[in-house]
């Protein structure tokens, strides 16, 4: 046969395998590594790869074991039930974020690509996943390496003796205010490190000490990414390791503490009453999808260059449970220590409420029969335990001003994020004998995990990138250093003064919306688009062995509804109430909730839209491309122009009715869910209370717009985007979201009806080759010749996801006795896919 019939668009091939040499051959490969390919050769596509399995597993644990494993984990736990939370995080990893998970990494290894490339395999019109997922870690890069520079400027002030953070300023007789009314630690957070303004709006100047820093750390993730994995696998050796050895070595030290054991037995003790929680569930699966990094690209970058054969099933259990066992680990060392800081507290708490007991009761200001049994002379020997239980006897019967000494109270003070580790944290361990080897390891631990999680984050940038164009391919080092650049000038927003405000923006809104949407489309695309039985098959033929069908069930259903609903909750979360952001106010030296003002809410808004772009602009642009094709009707056989794929209507069904339920899930969620205001309700309840009293004198017009303007301000401080004070607003709102889903279900159908049934289908008609000797086949299937001894290899039956098209198939035409599928990969840049004749007459006639 000719190559020119050969070369027609068909539909897809199965996955890539190294064991039966059907591997597509991508030009973008060949210009990554530089080298060149034989034409005709079979051989797999050379791409750089591993050193062995211990690189990849200090790859992959070093991505996924972030910052968020120490200072987020612990404070879900303790927070949701501990024991209960436990058991709840591990049943949702072991349903949802192991299959979710095991997806990535099979679908890398299988393509070897990065996530543009994998998901253009899939279906060029969801290549658009991928470049979404290099938009979210271009983002997360931004504010993750200011994090990293915030732990390089405390990493340089621990190598001094006090600690500049153990005490207040005292270089002159005056007192710092705002030092006084918080804590020292607080104080230099706040002031010293970031001297940060007291809102978002207040831009401020740069901060210098923190440009400097953050150069420092761009520097350092553009010289481990240098030369890609060959160069950042050995940072990882020492970055993916380094804080497993600090780790261990707190947790000894913390278990020697007084107040550790408290620590972790509040942390641990199960409340199974949590799990009636819906939020807790929310807030676990969150914790689940975020710290196993899905949706990044990274996973799949990673495991691209891992061989075919490599068992990456056993590969998902074993990081996702490394995950698991390092937060566990992370928890006992942070509640060890934080026992022991709440024990000090409590213990000084005890010391000066004494104080003042034993003060007044010498002035005959307290009634002797109120005192303490234990001795109020001698304060330090008395036990926590003891003062809370007479203050909680007697307490509120005494005019001192006391305070109740509860250790139980001061550890529900659990902080996360920011607050724990450059506050709380460096408070505790301030009080540890030799407080500055301990600040120095663990600011050089948070650097570690944080490299090793920004060296992942732009792998999932610069290889879907390089493996997708071939210029950035062939200079992929002076890519390197250019996003390292861009995200260092770009960077220097997170260094003004206001700085912080914008990092807990990023951090909460732009990667949280888009990473669930990229997964949700990964799971749609793989499970219902691909197959989940063809994926499967692809698998047992890169494997070896099939995986259970059980992940057939758990991607089509378990996962993807999961996704949709935890994708449903946050939108709810973050488009009915107004976000905000946690302020420090200098001058109350507290934190408190404020609003973000509009400006920043367009900025939020463009960040979710300009990560979720690239979606629908790939799958336009993917149908604009089809449309401008010329047609080949005319060259049609007997099916050209009435046949119709009953598999392609499916297709456009099932996306149909998906994209519908998931509207109406969000209408039916957002009905349920949406509650009146708080200040609705209060201002109703005022209202029932003074019903009863004199009405107050009307005042005069002036105080009268006033006291109106006062309200209003008043309930834009509850934060709510919507008015819904009367009774008849749950129903106005069920009636917008009806419209607004079926008007969605019109739009679909519509883009359906235009774009799949209406669609011209491509033909071509292959004839018998006089040099090939015919048979009969059974079942029919095209073979293209090649030299040499090659055994004979099927083509596999895919789905019609793409182009429709179909092949005529001479019943003649039979394999030669050296043969390969038909047609070779490498002739074409588009996947081909080969269809039976008994297919045609089922699905066209």
């Amino acid at each position: 046969m000719s190559k020119q019939k050969e070369c027609h668009l068909m539909e897809k091939q199965p996955l890539p395998a190294d064991d039966d040499k059907r591997e597509t051959v991508e030009s973008e490969v060949d210009a990554l590594t530089g080298e060149d390919r034989p034409q005709g050769s079979s051989e797999p596509a050379a791409r750089a790869g591993w050193n062995s399995k211990i690189e990849y597993f200090l790859a992959q644990v070093g991505f996924s074991v972030g910052l968020g494993n120490v200072w987020r984990f612990p404070y879900l736990c303790h927070k949701n039930g501990g024991g209960a939370f436990l058991l709840l995080y591990v049943l949702l990893l072991l349903v949802v974020g192991i299959p979710l998970f095991f997806l990535e990494l099979a679908a890398g290894q299988a393509i070897r690509q990065g996530s543009i490339g994998v998901w253009k395999y899939i279906s060029p019109k969801l290549a658009g996943i991928g470049y979404s997922s290099c938009v979210v870690c271009f983002f997360v890069a931004l504010y993750y390496n200011v994090i990293l520079a915030w732990s390089l400027f405390y990493l340089g002030n621990s190598f001094q003796y006090p600690l500049p953070w153990e005490q207040c300023p005292n270089h002159t007789n005056i007192t710092v205010k705002e030092c006084e009314m918080s804590s020292a630690t607080s104080y230099f957070w706040f002031r010293k490190a970031l001297d940060t303004t007291d809102s978002i709006d207040e831009v401020g100047s740069f901060n210098t000490n923190m440009i400097g820093c953050l150069l420092a750390a761009w520097t350092i993730v553009c010289l481990g990414m240098f030369k890609g994995i060959k160069s950042s696998v050995k940072v990882m050796y020492f970055s993916s390791i380094f804080p497993y050895v600090v780790l261990i070595c707190f947790l000894v030290r913390g278990l020697l503490l007084e107040g550790a054991t408290e620590g972790i037995i509040y942390m641990f003790y199960p409340k199974l009453e949590k799990w009636a929680e819906l939020q807790v569930w929310l807030q676990a699966a969150t914790q689940v999808f975020f710290a196993l990094g899905l949706g990044f690209g990274s996973i799949i970058a990673y495991s691209s260059y891992n061989p075919k054969n490599n068992n990456c099933h056993r590969d998902a259990f074993t990081v996702s449970f490394i995950n698991f066992l390092t937060s566990v680990l992370a928890s006992l060392v942070v509640f060890a220590v934080l026992g022991f800081h709440a024990k000090v507290k409590v213990n000084k708490c005890v010391v000066s409420n004494m104080e003042k007991l034993s003060e007044l009761y010498n002035k005959g200001l307290v009634d002797p029969t109120l005192m303490p049994p234990f001795n109020s002379s001698d304060s330090s020997p008395v036990a926590p335990e003891r003062y809370s239980s007479w203050f909680r006897e007697h307490g509120n019967n005494l005019t001192a001003n006391l305070t109740d000494c509860d250790l139980e109270k001061q550890m529900k003070e659990g902080v996360e994020g920011t607050g724990l580790a450059f506050i709380a944290f460096t408070e505790a361990m301030s009080h540890l004998p030799g407080s500055p080897f301990w600040s120095a390891l663990f600011f050089l631990m948070l650097l570690n995990l944080g490299l090793s999680t920004m060296f992942g984050t732009m792998e999932g940038i610069l290889a879907p990138l390089a493996d997708r164009f071939k210029t950035l391919a062939k200079n992929k080092t002076k890519l390197t250093i250019f996003s390292c650049i861009v995200g260092f000038i770009i960077g220097l927003i997170f260094t003004q003064r206001c700085g912080n405000y914008f990092v807990t923006m990023f951090d909460d809104y732009s990667a949280t919306l888009p990473l669930i949407i990229v997964v949700v489309f990964e799971c749609f695309s793989v499970s219902w688009l691909y197959g989940a039985d063809r994926f499967l098959d692809d698998i047992e033929m890169m494997l070896g062995w099939r995986p259970t069908i059980i992940y057939k069930y758990l991607w089509k259903y378990v996962c993807l509804l999961a996704m949709v609903g935890l994708l449903g909750a946050t939108t709810i979360r973050t488009f009915i109430k107004r976000p905000t952001y946690t302020a420090w106010n200098q001058e109350k030296a507290s934190n408190s909730d404020l609003p973000y003002p509009d400006w920043a809410l367009a900025v939020l808004a463009l960040l979710i839209v300009f990560a979720m772009m690239p979606v629908p602009v790939g799958l336009i642009h993917s149908f604009l491309q089809e449309r401008r094709k010329p047609s080949r009707d005319s060259e049609a056989g007997p099916f050209g122009n009435n046949c119709m794929s009953r598999e392609l209507s499916r297709l456009g069904c099932s996306l149909t009715w998906f994209l519908t339920v998931m509207a109406g899930l969000a209408a039916l969620c957002l009905l349920l869910i949406f509650p009146l205001s708080s200040s609705q309700s209060t201002l109703k309840s005022e209202q029932d209370a003074s019903a009863h009293q004199a009405p107050p004198p009307v005042p005069p017009p002036h105080i009268q717009d006033l006291l109106l303007k006062e309200e209003s301000a008043k309930l834009n401080a509850q934060h709510t985007y919507f008015n819904v004070d009367k009774e008849n607003g749950k129903i106005g709102l069920f009636i917008a979201a009806s419209v607004g889903t079926f008007t969605l279900m019109i739009a679909v159908y519509c883009i359906y009806n235009r774009f799949y049934t209406k669609h011209q289908y491509l033909h071509t008609q292959l004839t018998d080759d006089p040099d090939v000797t015919a048979d009969s086949m059974d079942p029919p299937v095209l073979y293209h010749g090649a030299a040499g001894g090659a055994p004979i290899q099927k083509s596999g039956y895919g789905s019609l996801a793409d182009t429709p098209s179909i092949i005529s198939v001479p019943p003649s035409l039979s394999p030669p006795l050296s043969a390969m599928p038909f047609p070779p990969r490498f002739l074409s840049s588009r996947s081909l896919r080969t269809i039976s004749a008994q297919d045609l007459e089922k699905g066209c006639i």
